[in-house]
């Protein structure tokens, strides 16, 4: 028998938490080729909070998206991005119309975030390299915390901790807890 427990469930909460992760071989990581160092993730960390807040929120908008159903979402991002990085214009669109949902929601709180920061400071400061090191960011913090359960939540209960622990100390006010040591 399978429940589909709510994340705020106790029960699921105090599951994740016996979980032993699996360990992760660095060979088998996406996107590799993709540097970010940890002073640039600091110097966009209200970039990523940014990303994190919009897939949590477009992930609990809908109670059937899935832990796959962000890594889907996260996978045609980094494609749509490395495309951009290269010059050519080409979106990589789900076809899981989840995925979809969450890479469309994705893909609009970058553009709002590049927009405001050219009203803010009169350029686009973030690059696209810096983007597209976010995003293999999150897809390898997807991949980390992935139970590989095919309802698994896990992921996005470690997401949604993560920005709230951020959120409550004030934002980008000290480390946040989404750079791991």
């Amino acid at each position: 028998m399978s429940v589909d427990c709510p994340l705020s469930c106790e029960y699921l909460r105090e599951a994740h938490k016996h979980e032993k992760p699996q360990p992760m071989d660095a060979g088998a990581l996406p996107n590799r080729d993709v540097m970010l160092s940890e002073e640039v993730l600091g110097e966009n960390e209200e970039f990523l909070e940014s990303l994190c807040a919009t897939l949590g929120r477009a992930a609990t908008g809908n109670s059937a998206v899935r832990d796959s159903d962000i890594r889907e979402a996260l996978e045609a991002s980094v494609r749509t991005h490395r495309t951009l990085q290269s010059g050519l214009v080409y979106e990589s669109l789900p076809a899981n119309p989840l995925a979809a949902d969450l890479y469309q929601a994705l893909e609009e709180a970058i553009a709002e975030f590049r927009r405001q920061e050219a009203e803010r400071l009169g350029v686009h400061k973030t690059r696209e390299s810096t983007t597209l090191g976010l995003l293999v960011f999150l897809q390898h913090f997807e991949m980390s915390y992935n139970n590989g359960r095919p309802r698994g939540r896990a992921f996005l209960d470690a997401l949604l901790n993560s920005y709230s622990a951020d959120a409550e100390t004030g934002g980008g006010s000290g480390t946040s807890s989404l750079i791991l040591p």
